[in-house]
């Protein structure tokens, strides 16, 4: 086998199918916005002329587009749990003369139903989410299907060939490139009980219990994270807040908590994550039943929410974004949280105490009050003020 052709630049891919521009959403140039698994699968494909011209091809967690982009012009659908990454595979679509429009897209958390001849895995941050998409993937499988997964040889562990092992079949895996591999998966049709426990619950005690529903890419699926307990622990009640927003909301715990010590506040939540909202929502619909409105946001950040409109944001910031760190995600939600607060709003964040949110708060607020401290874990206060 050829080897993979090398990279141009930090933001240009060259691969045989074609020399393409890509971008990460935020964008950060400091991270290329495909990784060596993309160039390896994508050479492999070429040299195996797996693809025709009328065959439907399904892609899984793609990383802002590099495989959707590279196989544009055959009929392409690509699932992705994150509307960042979808949004900036519309967008690298139209830098390279594409239409955005050119590959279909999920707007939820379903799976397309039509049976599909080939799919490709990138393998996700969160083994939970590759069981649901394995067992997902049974139905749309057809005898000749092939599927293809790809990652760096870091993500993939005995433990991801067993999982696709006992849910479509036998795997081998291909030798190193740049540290990336591929798994080859035969389909065995014979294989066909069990299927995806996700999404699945646990019982939260918080003054009252509550059943929290964790869709399959969420991660703290047992149990509250620790992090998210201590700003529950020291969240205002009856403060008078009259809208309150639950950024970044996962699945809506903290918005659900303080919708319960402010009832007289509306809440809305927003998250990136098409099954964090699905999480948020029903979790929020089971403890309210229909005696709370709330709004429920699939976006970037916070956006479509008026500046100036609300009065406390919460935040449990990301540090990663798959399986990249860095903190560009998080710096556009301090940002974000900012632009909708009314004079004299509040944010509240809980985050890690090596990150350093004191500074970034300090240099977009102008203050920071420490509200608690854990061993691990900061409660952080900024107000708004002109």
């Amino acid at each position: 086998m050829n080897q993979p052709l090398s990279i141009d630049s930090r933001q240009t891919l060259l691969v045989p199918q074609g020399e393409f521009e890509l971008h990460r959403n935020p964008r950060d140039n400091s991270l290329q916005a495909w990784d060596a698994a993309d160039e390896f699968l994508l050479q492999y494909l070429n040299e195996i002329q797996l693809l025709t011209r009328h065959g439907k091809l399904l892609i899984l967690n793609d990383a802002f587009g590099a495989l959707a982009l590279a196989l544009a012009d055959h009929p392409v659908y690509s699932w992705n749990d994150s509307y960042l990454v979808q949004r900036a595979l519309r967008d690298n679509l139209r830098v390279n003369g594409y239409p955005a429009e050119q590959v279909k897209t999920n707007s939820g958390i379903d799976f397309p139903s039509v049976a599909v001849d080939c799919v490709l895995i990138k393998i996700p941050k969160t083994q939970a989410l590759l069981e649901h998409q394995l067992y997902a993937l049974r139905g749309i499988l057809h005898h000749d299907s092939q599927v293809i997964a790809a990652g760096m040889a870091r993500h993939i562990h005995r433990s991801t060939l067993e999982l696709f092992e006992s849910i479509l079949g036998p795997t081998t895996t291909t030798r190193a490139f740049k540290k990336s591999r591929l798994i080859l998966v035969e389909r065995d049709h014979s294989m066909n009980e069990g299927q995806s426990p996700y999404p699945d619950s646990y019982e939260l005690v918080v003054d009252r219990r509550y059943r929290i529903v964790n869709h399959a890419s969420l991660f703290s699926r047992d149990r509250l994270d620790r992090g998210s307990r201590l700003l529950i622990e020291h969240m205002p009640v009856d403060a008078g807040y009259r809208r309150i927003v639950d950024l970044g909301c996962g699945n809506g715990v903290i918005g659900m908590i303080a919708a319960a010590m402010n009832p007289g506040a509306e809440l809305t939540f927003c998250d990136e994550s098409f099954m964090a909202i699905a999480s948020a929502e029903a979790n929020f619909r089971a403890a309210f039943a229909a005696a709370r409105n709330a709004q429920f946001k699939v976006g970037d950040c916070l956006q479509g929410i008026a500046g100036l409109s609300q009065d406390l944001v919460l935040i449990n910031p990301p540090f990663h974004q798959q399986h990249s760190v860095g903190d560009a995600v998080a710096w556009r939600m301090l940002k974000d949280a900012r632009r909708v607060l009314v004079d004299g709003g509040e944010l509240h964040l809980v985050g890690n105490r090596h990150l350093g949110y004191h500074a970034k708060l300090k240099k977009l607020f102008g203050n920071c009050e420490t509200i608690a401290a854990g061993k691990k874990y900061l409660v952080l206060q900024a107000r708004k003020s002109n």
